[in-house]
């Protein structure tokens, strides 16, 4: 299941560094004003024989013509340019766990502000977020902030990382490359929960700003991803490849099972042995569960015993931790010593239990180090969601 974006009552984080209010008069299909601040120039583009300009973000490449959006919505030509559309803007803003990304070896227990925008470079049938990813209408965007604004909302809030997330951040890269800008000059990390699909140029780019990921790995087959995703395997893996060999990014990877579709042993068993060969065994990979959303109703959702038994193929593939989600099952939320197979961090749901980790991060028990990004003691979040409301000068 895909995170779901904030919806509650949302608490007050007040800013005094304001910035302008976009003039929220966009209908969909037509670009804002070049003056509204929530446009920014984008890159990674070229010019088609016949006029038309490509957009090289991600594989879509797709030709537009003045007024024209691509697929994702967001990005769109203006004259001779292609634009970010949604440049400071947020369908909301939310302190979360930072397990639920979901993330169980980059600073576990701790709180990470987390905010996406609206629209997708992809079209899967099955999508959690379609209320968003989907969007068409610009007034889903009802929060507002500045890079520097997020990286004090989060010092505020005690968030050790801002999130990028409910839908993929490469398609607003620009704004999320300036939010890591902003944390990282006090010391607030970025975490992008993406599908990686994403060209090389923009890949770099993008990746060279964040610190941790989770990788949404949707199938191991092309079928799946033409048929169900309306899109393509390959760039993923070469996303996966970069992270690994070219990178300091820690990542995870999410595979969402659905049941008929992406959840045979055999696919299965394909990916977990390609992941094994080509990335090494101490990637952590998520096998989570599908409940029927979005163009996808007449799917069962997927029972806990085929993640019981996905996780299985994974680790006798030679995978050293593999976690099961979207159900409670505090054995495959958990995280054991590859060395000694005892457990080192005890997990149920998002809350941090058993920590048997030395301040070097290695197994009490046998001394092996265990892969991530720990600290000396984990800090204790918790479960806790807390949705707020940055506070700009012009709110009213």
């Amino acid at each position: 299941m895909a995170e779901q974006p904030p919806v509650s009552e949302k608490h007050s984080v007040s800013l005094d560094n304001g910035v302008s209010e976009p003039n929220g008069q966009e209908e969909s299909g037509q670009i804002s004003v070049a003056s509204d601040a929530s446009i920014a120039s984008g890159a990674y583009s070229s010019v088609m024989p016949d006029g038309r300009i490509r957009c090289e973000v991600c594989p879509r490449f797709c030709q537009l013509r003045d007024g024209q959006r691509g697929l994702c919505f967001v990005r769109a030509r203006q004259g001779d340019n292609i634009v970010l559309t949604t440049y400071g803007r947020s369908s909301g803003f939310c302190v979360d766990p930072i397990e639920k990304k979901p993330l169980n070896h980059f600073l576990p227990g701790t709180p990470v502000l987390s905010f996406g925008t609206a629209g997708c470079n992809l079209a899967c049938k099955f999508c959690q977020n379609w209320d968003i990813s989907k969007s068409q209408q610009m007034a889903r965007l009802a929060d507002e902030a500045s890079p520097q604004q997020l990286a004090a909302a989060a010092i505020e809030v005690g968030a050790r990382s801002i999130a990028y997330t409910y839908n993929d951040p490469v398609i607003f890269l620009e704004y999320a490359m300036d939010v890591a800008a902003a944390a990282h000059e006090v010391g607030v990390q970025s975490v992008a929960v993406t599908a990686g699909y994403v060209c090389d140029g923009p890949r770099r780019a993008f990746f060279d700003q964040m610190d941790a990921a989770n990788v949404d790995l949707k199938a191991f087959t092309e079928k799946f991803y033409h048929k169900i995703c309306g899109g393509s395997l390959a760039p993923v893996l070469d996303t996966l490849l970069y992270l690994r060999h070219e990178t300091n990014v820690w990542f995870e990877i999410t595979n969402l099972l659905i049941p008929g579709e992406n959840d045979s042993p055999s696919e299965i068993e394909a990916m977990s042995n390609w992941l094994v060969d080509n990335l090494g065994s101490d990637i952590p990979v998520h096998f989570t569960a599908f409940h029927p959303e979005y163009r996808m109703l007449e799917h069962d959702k997927t029972p806990a015993g085929t993640l019981t038994q996905a996780r299985d193929i994974a680790i006798s593939a030679g995978l050293n931790y593999v976690y099961t989600g979207n159900v409670v099952d505090k054995v495959g939320g958990s995280t054991y010593c590859p060395g000694c197979g005892e457990q080192v961090i005890g997990r149920d749901w998002y809350q941090l239990g058993e920590w048997n980790l030395d301040a070097q991060s290695c197994c009490l028990g046998c001394g092996t180090w265990i892969a991530g990004v720990f600290e000396e003691k984990p800090d204790n979040w918790g479960r806790k969601r807390l949705p707020i409301k940055i506070k700009t000068k012009t709110s009213l």
